[in-house]
């Protein structure tokens, strides 16, 4: 499995952070890949809820349901997925900690394709998901720090 591992800190309480990130509806706001959602999306998923994303990683256009496999309020959540048009499986794990000036945040986002992809392709696209995830880890803080 692939993995991308971003981490930022936010100068807001660990509860308001969590409670942002694990609510869908804001995913569009702060991810650069996230086109929309739909389903449970005003709240901050429970173990077992499902949402649907609209996405564009890596330059693919594509829809998947999310479930939430974990949920330790508020330092941890997981969500995964297998895409309809690729099969390709993933997971996204948030850490969270708290800290004297508010919350280290850590996204890990995990995935393989369902079938091989040779490089350079997949070394192209495993640099373009660290570019989207540093991007959205970058907007994440600057939205959370204007509140």
């Amino acid at each position: 499995m692939e993995r991308v591992t971003t981490e930022t800190d936010i100068r807001r309480p660990i509860q308001a952070v969590f409670d942002f990130v694990t609510t869908p509806a804001n995913w569009p706001h702060w991810h650069p890949s996230s086109l929309g959602v739909s389903g449970a999306t005003d709240h901050a998923l429970a173990v077992g809820e499902r949402v649907t994303e609209e996405y564009l990683v890596a330059g693919q256009r594509g829809r998947t349901e999310w479930l939430v496999t974990e949920r330790e309020p508020p330092h941890r959540w997981v969500i995964a997925t297998v895409t309809e048009e690729t099969h390709t499986e993933g997971r996204v794990t948030y850490t969270l900690t708290a800290t004297e000036t508010g919350t280290h945040f850590i996204r890990e986002f995990a995935y393989t394709a369902a079938t091989a992809v040779p490089e350079p392709a997949a070394t192209v696209i495993r640099r373009q998901v660290e570019a989207e995830s540093a991007e959205a880890l970058r907007r994440l803080t600057a939205l959370l720090e204007a509140e």
